[in-house]
């Protein structure tokens, strides 16, 4: 808490590039949005770039490790006036910055309401700020889990707040092996959030645990540590910041292989949606799924921009996952 409210004044002074590589391209739609988020808002922020995921009209979303609120003021424009955007962080000056312009931005977008709020907790303890079961359509976190010594609680409360179907989207920092006790107690590694990184291979084992779909990565850039003295310490071990998206696929959902075409329209990808790494739709064009893909996109808030064909091609039932 000191390190994020006291030591780190802007997002200059960081000493690394973790927490702040860049994601992917962004839609105009979210560098309009962006622009128009408070100045105080944005300098104060240490996220690793943009976690937006797509088609987010009306959905209700829950921002862990929300810091000064700027994900959740440009979420809050493109979910719209009937969503809604949840804020938690740890750091209550952080939480304090983002409550101190709620007006602002409501006035700015013209709303009549907020349809942000924001709550100092912790993301291990998300019953302790009040925040119900199956009641999020989507979890998000830039950088902020490898924060936390405890990953399974953070997932296993993610997966409980998200209702059936529903996703959480996630940057964090990954590590090739598993951190010696050196590397996790260095007080400014922990701070530039490489300290509390996460052997990538144990992200897939928590994750099927708490009952999530395997992870899809959805993008991966190395790190680099400008630092002489960081660079000894952190020896052979290699870092990535890695996006990736995992699903609350309903226990029921009868999915197998299967075909589909994306439809096209979802707001800043009309013509391609990049799924993740291994899966790109274009819009009106056919493309094989393995069963889990299926699920996650019969089970979604994406059903409704897809036409999914079950089986193979010669399938002759063409369905609609609405």
């Amino acid at each position: 808490q000191d390190y994020y409210g006291k030591e780190l004044q802007k997002s200059e002074d960081l000493k690394t590039n973790a927490c702040t590589t860049s994601a992917r391209p962004l839609p105009k739609a979210v560098r309009d949005a962006l622009e128009r988020v408070h100045e105080e808002v944005v300098a104060r922020y240490y996220g690793c770039g943009l976690v937006i995921p797509e088609c987010l009209s009306s959905c209700w979303i829950l921002d862990l490790g929300s810091g000064s609120g700027r994900d959740c003021y440009l979420l809050s424009q493109l979910v719209g006036e009937q969503g809604h955007v949840t804020g938690i962080d740890m750091t209550e000056g952080q939480v304090e910055v983002a409550k101190k312009h709620i007006a602002y931005h409501m006035d700015k977008f013209g709303y009549r309401k907020p349809n942000v709020e924001f709550f100092h907790g912790y993301m291990e303890k998300l019953g302790d700020a009040g925040l119900a079961d199956e009641s999020y359509d989507i979890v998000i976190s830039n950088c902020v889990i490898n924060l936390t010594p405890d990953k399974r609680a953070v997932l296993q409360e993610a997966f409980r707040v998200l209702k059936p179907g529903g996703e959480m989207y996630f940057s964090d920092i990954y590590a090739s092996q598993r951190l010696s006790e050196t590397i996790r107690r260095h007080r400014v590694l922990w701070g530039e959030c490489l300290a509390g990184a996460l052997y990538w291979r144990d992200l897939y084992s928590i994750a099927e645990e708490v009952g999530f779909s395997p992870p899809c990565l959805v993008t991966a850039s190395p790190i680099t540590i400008g630092n002489k003295e960081l660079q000894g310490i952190v020896g052979d071990c290699r870092f990535v910041s890695a996006t990736f998206r995992l699903f609350k696929v309903p226990g029921g959902t009868q999915a197998g292989p299967g075909q589909v075409i994306y439809k096209g329209g979802i707001m800043g990808h009309e013509r391609e949606l990049v799924f993740d790494a291994n899966f790109t739709f274009k819009e009106g064009e056919v493309v094989d799924v393995d069963a889990e893909m299926a699920a996650i996109l019969q089970s979604s808030r994406f059903a409704e921009e897809f036409l999914i064909r079950a089986g193979g091609a010669n399938t002759a039932a063409l369905q609609g996952c609405c």
